[in-house]
């Protein structure tokens, strides 16, 4: 049988040969990206990386796990021609082929920083400044809401409930509606779970 490995590492190559088929420096300004040397430079969640027909890496000059590369992979190769209007704010079971991930997204995203940062109010609100959240424009009765910035042209809204005498703690992850012309339901639900680990991370090292 293959192994893992082997199968993400073919994924990988193949990302990188379809990216030979788009122009770079065309498509960067679409998504806020920054093109030096044949090498676009795209922030997610607040760390560069660097992305070209030959590697994807981090800051540090190494590849990142997989998820980071199918996002920024397709995040290229998904560029719509013109910017979508859809800005409305919606949840991720609102975009079209999420039923399947739907599950996924309420456990492994929702629930987990649910889980996590129950009764740890100011440990969320810390975490969430320290990788560049910030309050949105949006008129919500939440105990927190925070934006954050998944990726140049994909923000995210974290809105979270501490558990109290009448209710259970709650979280809500919400996207722009547009964010599915950017990228499928499966790299939708990868940013969420990005989301998840950037604050958990960042609460660790608190």
């Amino acid at each position: 049988m293959e192994g893992e490995e082997t199968v993400f590492e073919r994924n990988y190559e193949d990302y990188l040969a379809q990216l030979k088929n788009i122009s770079i420096e065309s498509i960067a300004p679409n998504l806020g990206g920054k093109v030096e040397e044949d090498v676009i430079k795209i922030p997610l969640f607040g760390i560069n990386y660097e992305v070209s027909v030959s590697e994807i890496t981090d800051p540090s000059g190494n590849k990142p796990a997989y998820d980071i590369c199918v996002v920024l992979s397709k995040y290229l190769l998904l560029c719509p021609d013109v910017t979508p209007k859809e800005d409305e704010w919606v949840s991720f079971r609102d975009f079209k082929d999420s039923g399947p991930l739907t599950n996924y997204f309420n456990n492994d995203v929702e629930r987990s920083i649910t889980s996590y940062f129950k009764g740890r109010l100011a440990g969320l609100k810390k975490a969430s400044k320290s990788i560049s959240g910030h309050q949105p424009n949006l008129d919500v009765n939440y105990d927190l809401a925070m934006q954050f910035d998944a990726l140049p042209k994909i923000p995210v809204i974290l809105l979270f409930n501490d558990a109290d005498e009448e209710f259970s703690a709650k979280c809500s992850v919400l996207f722009e509606r547009r964010a599915e012309k950017y990228l499928d339901a499966e790299c939708l639900a990868m940013l969420g779970w990005q989301l998840f680990n950037h604050l958990r991370r960042a609460d660790k090292m608190r």
